[in-house]
């Protein structure tokens, strides 16, 4: 048994795939070939969001979406220290602070009653993480932003497909970013992602820096980075596209299955009952970690620790915050 069976859903979509590949040779054009605006169209309406737009990997989203909404040295970005190590990443690479607070227990997800009191002059944005495939407490994030003039980027990598009061993850706040990374619930075959956002200031921004900041060929008007997503990957995702809802729905019955027999035996990651999950991972708490890992893998089970070491622990953010800064995480 493999944690995440990419080969078996390949065979099951072999010709889809074949066919949009195939199409992407033919054409030749690699590179913001026709597939790009396609699946950008797709995306768009599959989520509800005014414009979505493509690129190399969810990290370039984060990052592309903190360069349109000019973040800059000396800033602070609000955000959770459990999480993929990217999420702080790309706020440091643009000589920002992220500022950590820490999570729900029950969700694992940023908890926003303890996020106020971190907001300080220099703070520009939150960005909340939709962990395990699960939007945070976005109605109550949006709220404390817009009581302090603050951006909201969720960071959606794991949550593409997820639902939060009716309405789909990555269409949540000012920003929306994910990822394409093969593991992930909608995934491509190497690295992608995309940004979402109703703002079309922001939209335009972030389709120049994508591009090395050119607004148009060889005018380079703002900084920008090599962020494009390669049009083959872009036409292994609309293959996949067609099949995800049927996906979501079988993750949905696996997750339900996990919650019966496991629930009163472990803690389960609580969910909560406003909101759907992309379930990018079933995940349980447990006391014993090394001992119940040991014990499924005997029994042929993977499993995977998401994340052993928090963010503001590890070596190189260590410095931004007190190992006790967050307890839970």
């Amino acid at each position: 048994m493999e944690f995440i069976d990419l080969k078996a859903q390949y065979a099951a979509l072999r010709e889809t795939i074949n066919a949009r590949i195939q199409g992407v040779l033919d054409h030749g054009q690699y590179i913001l070939g026709p597939e790009v605006a396609e699946l950008e169209a797709r995306l768009a309406d599959y989520t509800g969001a005014r414009h979505c737009i493509t690129v190399a990997s969810g990290t370039e989203a984060l990052l592309i979406a903190l360069m349109a909404l000019g973040i800059r040295p000396g800033d602070e970005v609000i955000t959770t220290p459990f999480s993929f190590i990217a999420t702080a990443e790309v706020i440091v690479l643009l000589g920002a602070t992220p500022v950590f607070v820490d999570i729900d227990p029950a969700t694992c997800n940023i908890a926003p009653g303890l996020i106020e009191e971190r907001i300080t002059p220099r703070t520009r944005a939150i960005m909340p993480v939709s962990l395990y495939g699960q939007p945070a407490d976005m109605d109550e994030i949006n709220a404390i932003a817009t009581r302090h003039g603050l951006a909201v980027i969720e960071d959606a990598a794991q949550s593409f497909g997820a639902t939060y009061r009716g309405r789909q993850s990555c269409n949540l706040s000012t920003v929306g970013c994910t990822s394409f990374f093969p593991s992930k619930p909608l995934g491509c075959y190497g690295d992608g992602g995309a940004l979402f956002t109703g703002d079309d200031a922001i939209a335009a921004a972030a389709r120049e820096i994508r591009v090395h900041g050119q607004s148009r060929r060889y005018v380079h008007t703002r900084v920008g980075v090599g962020g494009r997503m390669d049009t083959l990957q872009c036409a292994i995702v609309l293959a996949k596209l067609d099949r995800f809802d049927w996906e979501l729905a079988q993750r949905q019955r696996v997750a339900d299955g996990y919650e019966a027999l496991l629930s009163g035996r472990v803690q389960l990651v609580g969910q909560a009952r406003d909101r759907s999950s992309a379930h990018a991972q079933y995940t349980v708490v447990v006391e014993e970690r090394e001992r119940v890992q040991a014990q499924l893998q005997a029994a042929g089970i993977p499993t995977a620790v998401h994340y052993p070491v928090p963010m503001h622990l590890q070596p190189a953010y260590a410095h931004l915050s007190s190992a006790d800064a967050c307890p839970v995480a």
